[in-house]
Formats: structure tokens, C-alpha cells, sequence
């Protein structure tokens, strides 16, 4: 599922949900939770139906009744969902016949689960956790909810696309009050980054400051992905929140994935609840920016060089403390110091920053330069404003590395990705698959680890190559409406040659016409059907040569050695590279062929009003007019349809090219296969550059700015760049209209 189609499920899964501010007596904090428990119930049923077939097949088919259903249970231990008993199912739940108590039934579901899910231990891991308050909703407005969440775009939603709405809601209610300031929402795409880049796969996951438990389900996915294992066996996470709301959280999306942890409640400032000094493998976090009011005295206690805080405290003030103490004025290098010194021997971390920390003076600097003396600060990113929903202001990502090669001790690789983004929306910018996997590449090839490197450019060349085979099909596939269209089309027009006889077909039911407008639209239409007539010709003489030099390429790509050797890449690569100005071609010669045939038909049926010709109501096509029009269309964005025959034609070349641009983007800057600085994106610093530099730790001022055109050297990149720009200017378009219009309707309240 696209971000498009995900935007819309949200938005409208928000505005329905937010009618419970209007329609019911709650407040936003009292119904927050129980909202999301809905969600949760939603997100558990779609992964316990996804495990479900994998558990029955396992079973004895003579096994039925309890027996078969407590066999069920045990079978789903250790998977990455939970065992819902059949009266927690949303089918059961959402098929409660009107009139029912439904708040008693969510109630009881919420319950049966907690008694249900334990840990390999066989502690119930969701104790207290879920949201029970559903007596003080009214009944009607409930059922409503349950139909909302039950609709058939949620229904099909994988994992991933449920987690994203999960945690889309979170911010949500964040953002209406029901929740302090949404310190616990992560945007996933920096999630990804953290964990592509330290790659946690064993032992202990840290997160002092865990809020939802995002972290923690990227991990697993990562492990999953990476090391074809399930997390449980490979890592023991431990989490810490300062809020009893959110452990509750985080326990629920811990659960829903299938994961276990400790998740604890404290404030991190205070006391660390897990003993966590020196054990963990991996630290990962996003911690509340620019904290103030921390108490300095309770701080000082940890200082010391085998303390939580081994480079001391950051500056302290007076301000606001009534009692004369001092309070630390702002706690970004305390976060900094403990997931430093949670880090075991060759223990790794990464986490979100305020940006001004890389650059913050004072003892913040001192603390920076004991952190760039270690050797162990490894990697630094800069992010782009808008991947917060909630702040649009700019980060940073840190990473330490304890077990750093001593080739790499004397270096930090600064890394800008403030240009790299895919826009949502005019407020929401994302990481893509892609743009999360060449990041990767960059720091694989800071380490060492080129065959990563050249994995993923061969990857990207299977997959150019499997859209490049896709061609021939969806194409051929999408030329039968065209030319049944196409005929329908020349048969009216040439009926034109007899003018006299088709336009008194045309003009039944008119109270009065213009021959002579009448005429010149009827030549006119045959022209436009003529110049469609030339113009497919002329396609399918370049199309012909085309498919044959794909067909060959697909061939040769075939017989090579698909080795991921530099040689081979690079010689595919210049393969590829000789196809994209036909292909572009192609592509951009089948949209306008679509597009003519139904502007064509357009001026057809409205303007000569073809349906009332005789010749038009005789053809075979003109009875499916309605399933021809669709499958030239492309697919609305704004509705859950699936994808036209135009949308898999034009999908094919475009990912064709696409992959083919994503090679060449790392290819271009990478050439030798060996990491190198690249001015606006990375440069390998010493730690005498940063010394240089008063230790400052932001990328921006390292790697220098791009040559000019430099990231938009391919047109295809300029074109997509182009095209995010146009759906920001789009949103922001309609928004001024609807600001417009609330203006102008305050002025005509203040005139009456």
C-alpha cells in the first residue's frame, strides 16, 4: 500500500473517529485509550488471522470443539501475533447484532486477552495494560466505531500498514491533548534509519525513554528481515517510560507483533530502573528535546567516570526554582551521557537529537569533545524539517559505536540527508524503501562492507529487469481496450462521411441545432480520430524496435554471471542506461495516447452526443464503454480501487526506470565501490577536523555543498523532485482556499 492510499485510511479513519468529540460526552484523554484499544483489536486480528492458517495446518483435522481451539492457543507461541480466544475476535465483535451490549462485550474481550497472553515464562504480559472503559460510551455511537474500524481497506491492511496507523492515532490524540507533547511517537522512516545503521540483532535493546515501543517492533522487523529468526530468540528488550499511559502502550504494541520485554515505569532523569550502566548491546531512542527544570542535585549524583553521566553536567540556572537550587537548563547532553554509558564493551547506539546539540556550547561542547575523544562517536545525520508530525523542525541522529575498528577510531562519517525525502503531504516528508537502503549503503561502505554495497546495486538491477519483463504483458494487456476503443472511435468517425445521415442521428431528441457548428465539430472529430490513427502507427513503429532491444537485454541480463562482481554491475548498468531515453519515450507516448483516446471520446459523447447514433449503438464495445473508460484511467488516488490495466503499463516503465535511477544514484557517487566524500551528502572527518571545528557535530558543516545540478543529474530524479513539490503546492493550494473562504465568511457575519 502506497503512502497516498495509507494518508487517506488515516484521515479518514481520524475524521470519523474525531466524532467523538462532537457526539459524545467524553473528553479527548478519557476516550484516547479506549479508541486505541479498538485499534489494537483491529491490528491483533489481522495478525492472528495472518498466523492462523500456519497453526491449523499443524493440527489433526479429527481435532474440533475445545480441544482443537486449546491447540490453537499453544500453537501460536513464539509467533509474531497473539492467540485472541474466539470472543476477543473483531468478526465476533463487529457482527454483534444491534441493540447489543457492546461495551460489555469489548470489556470482556479486553480481559479474556489479558488472561490469555503470557510470556515463555507464563507471566500475563498484558496485565493491566488494555483500555477497559467502554461502559461510558453510548451504545449506538460504539457500534459506530466498530463499523468504522471494520471497513474493507483495514481488513486487508498488512502488519506494517496497521502499525503506521496505530501510531498515526497516537500522535493524533498527542496532538488533541490526550497525551503530554507526543515525546513517545517516532516517525518510522527514523526509526528504520536507526536500526539499518546499528543493526541490532542480539542481546540486550535499551530504550530509556521508549514511549510506544516503536523501537522495539523496527528491531524485530529488522531481525525477521536480516537474520530469518524471530527476536524473541535473539534480544531481551528493556524500556522505560515516565508515563503509566504509555508503558500501557508500549506493552500493547510489544504484544500485538508477537514481542516480550521489560518495560517499566520511572523518570530516566531519576533513576534508571533496569541497572542498565554497561549491559547493552544496542541503545535506541528518541528522547523529549531541550528538557528544562531537571534537578541538578539529584543529576550530580550520578557524575562520575564509571556513573550514568561520565562527562558531567551539562550548564545548570537558578531560574524557576524557588528553594534556591539549581536546575539543569537543558538536559539534551544528560540523554546524550546515558545512552553512552549504557553501552557494554562493544555496545552500539543511535538516537534522535535536537539539532542545536551537535552545535550547543559551553559544557555541552566539553561534553562533546570527552564523547569525540573516545573514538566512539561513529556516525552523525542530518535529517530535513517535516518527519514529525508533531515538529517541524529539523534532527539530527547520533550514533556510538564502543566496538569500532580502530581503522575507523579517528573518524565520525558526517552524513546530510537533509535532501533526501519522499513528500506525503505539505506538512509529512518520509524515508522510502530505497532512500532508506542507499543511506545504508553509504555507512556500509564507510565500514568496509562494499559486498552489502554491491548486493544491494544487484538487487536494484533485478529488479529494473523484472518491470523490464513486465513490459511486453501489461502492454499487450492494455492494448485490447485501446484498440477496441480506437475502432468504436473510427467507426464514428467514418460515418462522417455521410454528414447528413449521422447528424440527424445525433440531433434526436434536440429542440434546435447549428448545421454548420455541427459540422465543422463532426470534421473536426475526424480529424482528431485521424491524427490518433497516425500517432498509434507511429508509436507502434517504435515500440517494435524497442521491445525487441528489452527482449535482448533481458536475455543478455539472463546469461551473465549474476555474481554481484563490480565489473558485471557496471556493465548491466550501462546497459540500462542506453534503454532510459526510449523508455521514457514509450512511457511518455502511451500516456498520451490514453489521453487522447478519451479526450476523444469525450468530445464524442458530449459533444456529438454519440450514443444516439445508430452505427455507435451497434458496435460491441459501445455496450462496455463504462469498463473500456476505466481501464485507460489511471486510478484514483482518492479511492481504494485496484490498479487499471493503465496503472500496470505505466507501473512497469516507471519502476523499470525507476530502480534503474536508484543503481545510477549510488553508481554516480560511488564509482569505485569504495566510500568517498561526496560534496552536500558525506565526508569521513578526523577528529582533528572536528577539533578544528570546536567539536561541533553537525554534518552540514563538513560535507560541504553539492556541485550545482548535482542531485538533480537525472531527469527522472529533477521529475520526481518535481512532481513532491507540485503535491505540497497542491495541498497548500486548497488549504488557502478554505482559509479563504472561513476570511470571507467572518466578514459577512461582521457587515450583517
Amino acid at each position: 500500500m502506497d503512502h497516498r492510499h495509507l494518508k487517506k485510511i488515516e484521515d479518514e479513519l481520524w475524521e470519523a473517529a474525531d466524532q467523538l468529540r462532537a457526539n459524545s460526552k467524553l473528553t479527548a484523554s478519557e476516550y484516547a485509550m479506549p479508541v486505541l484499544g479498538l485499534i489494537f483489536l483491529r491490528h491483533a486480528f489481522n495478525r492472528f488471522l495472518t498466523v492462523l492458517p500456519e497453526v491449523e495446518a499443524s493440527l489433526n483435522p479429527r481435532l474440533t470443539g475445545a480441544a482443537r481451539e486449546e491447540r490453537i492457543r499453544m500453537g501460536f507461541k513464539g509467533k509474531a501475533a497473539i492467540y485472541l480466544p474466539l470472543a476477543a475476535r473483531w468478526e465476533q465483535l463487529a457482527s454483534l447484532p444491534e441493540g447489543s451490549r457492546v461495551g460489555e462485550a469489548l470489556r470482556d474481550a479486553m480481559n479474556l486477552i489479558e488472561a490469555t497472553v503470557e510470556d515463555g515464562d507464563g507471566k500475563k504480559v498484558l496485565a493491566g495494560a488494555l483500555p477497559k472503559d467502554y461502559l461510558g460510551f453510548e451504545p449506538a455511537l460504539l457500534a459506530e466505531l466498530l463499523k468504522i474500524f471494520n471497513r474493507p481497506s483495514l481488513a486487508k491492511a498488512s502488519g506494517d500498514v496497521f502499525g503506521r496507523i496505530y501510531e498515526y492515532f497516537l500522535n493524533q490524540f498527542a496532538k488533541s491533548g490526550a497525551q503530554e507533547g507526543g515525546e513517545f511517537f517516532t516517525p518510522p522512516s527514523l526509526v528504520r534509519t536507526i536500526v539499518n545503521v546499528i543493526e541490532p540483532e542480539h542481546g540486550i535493546v535499551y530504550d530509556p525513554a521508549c514511549g510506544s515501543a516503536g523501537m522495539f517492533v523496527q528491531t524485530g522487523h529488522f531481525i525477521e528481515k536480516t537474520v530469518h529468526a524471530s527476536a524473541l530468540e535473539r534480544v531481551s528488550f528493556w524500556g522505560q517510560e515516565k508515563s503509566d499511559t504509555n508503558t500501557k502502550l508500549a506493552r500493547m504494541n510489544l504484544a500485538v507483533h508477537g514481542l516480550e520485554g521489560r518495560i517499566v515505569q520511572g523518570n530516566t532523569f531519576e533513576v534508571d530502573q533496569h541497572q542498565a550502566l554497561g549491559r547493552c548491546d544496542f541503545v535506541m531512542a528518541n528522547p523529549p528535546f531541550n528538557v528544562d527544570m531537571v534537578d541538578a542535585r539529584k543529576a550530580q549524583a550520578d557524575v562520575g567516570p564509571t556513573q550514568r553521566l561520565p562527562f558531567g553536567l551539562p550548564g545548570t540556572t537558578t531560574k524557576g526554582k524557588k528553594d534556591g537550587g539549581e536546575t539543569i537548563s537543558n538536559a539534551n547532553s544528560l540523554w546524550i551521557q546515558y545512552f553512552y554509558s549504557a553501552l557494554n564493551a562493544t555496545g552500539r547506539a543511535g538516537f534522535v537529537m535536537a539539532s542545536s546539540a551537535s552545535d550547543a556550547g559551553n559544557k555541552d561542547r566539553d561534553i562533546r569533545q570527552q564523547l569525540v575523544d573516545t573514538g566512539h562517536v561513529d556516525v552523525m545525520v542530518a535529517i530535513g524539517p517535516k518527519f514529525f508530525y508533531t515538529r517541524s523542525l529539523p534532527c539530527t541522529l547520533w550514533f556510538f559505536d564502543k566496538g569500532k575498528p580502530r581503522t575507523l577510531h579517528n573518524t565520525v562519517l558526517m552524513l546530510d540527508a537533509r535532501n533526501v525525502y519522499h513528500v506525503v503531504s505539505a506538512k509529512s516528508h518520509v524515508f522510502t524503501e530505497e532512500q532508506l537502503a542507499n543511506l545504508s549503503a553509504i555507512v556500509w561502505l564507510y565500514r568496509g562492507q562494499t559486498p552489502k554495497f554491491l548486493a544491494l546495486l544487484a538487487d536494484y538491477q533485478r529488479s529494473a529487469h523484472a518491470q523490464l519483463d513486465l513490459l511486453k504483458p501489461t502492454m499487450d494487456a492494455l492494448a485490447a481496450p485501446q484498440a477496441q476503443l480506437a475502432g468504436l472511435l473510427q467507426a464514428l468517425a467514418a460515418a462522417s462521411n455521410q454528414p447528413a445521415q449521422l447528424l440527424a442521428e445525433l440531433n434526436k431528441g434536440r429542440k434546435e441545432c447549428d448545421a454548420a457548428v455541427q459540422g465543422a465539430q463532426l470534421q473536426a472529430f475526424a480529424q482528431q480520430v485521424a491524427d490518433l490513427q497516425a500517432a498509434a502507427a507511429l508509436d507502434a513503429s517504435d515500440w517494435q524496435p524497442l521491445q525487441s532491444r528489452v527482449a535482448q537485454q533481458l536475455a543478455t541480463f539472463s546469461r551473465r554471471n549474476k555474481a554481484p562482481a563490480l565489473a558485471a554491475i557496471e556493465t548491466t548498468q550501462t546497459d540500462l542506461q542506453a534503454l532510459q531515453t526510449d523508455l521514457k519515450a514509450a512511457l511518455k507516448a502511451l500516456e498520451a495516447r490514453n489521453k487522447n483516446l478519451l479526450r476523444a471520446l469525450d468530445v464524442a459523447e458530449k459533444t456529438l452526443r454519440a450514443r444516439n447514433a445508430a452505427i455507435w449503438q451497434a458496435a460491441p464495445a459501445a455496450k462496455a464503454l463504462r469498463d473500456l473508460k476505466a481501464q485507460l484511467q489511471p486510478m484514483d488516488p482518492a479511492r481504494d480501487d485496484e490498479p487499471t490495466l493503465h496503472d500496470e503499463a505505466v507501473d512497469a516503465f516507471r519502476q523499470a526506470l525507476y530502480f534503474t535511477a536508484q543503481c545510477h544514484w549510488l553508481l554516480s557517487r560511488f564509482p569505485q565501490a569504495m566510500f568517498q566524500a561526496v560534496p552536500g551528502l558525506c565526508k569521513a572527518v578526523t577528529r582533528e577536523e572536528i577539533a578544528a571545528n570546536d567539536f561541533s557535530l553537525t554534518p552540514g558543516r563538513y560535507v560541504g555543498v553539492a556541485a550545482s545540478g548535482a542531485d538533480e543529474e537525472d531527469a527522472e530524479a529533477f521529475a520526481e523532485r518535481m512532481r513532491d513539490i507540485h503535491v505540497e503546492l497542491a495541498e497548500l493550494n486548497a488549504q488557502s482556499v478554505t482559509l479563504a473562504d472561513a476570511i470571507q465568511a467572518n466578514w459577512a457575519e461582521l457587515d450583517q
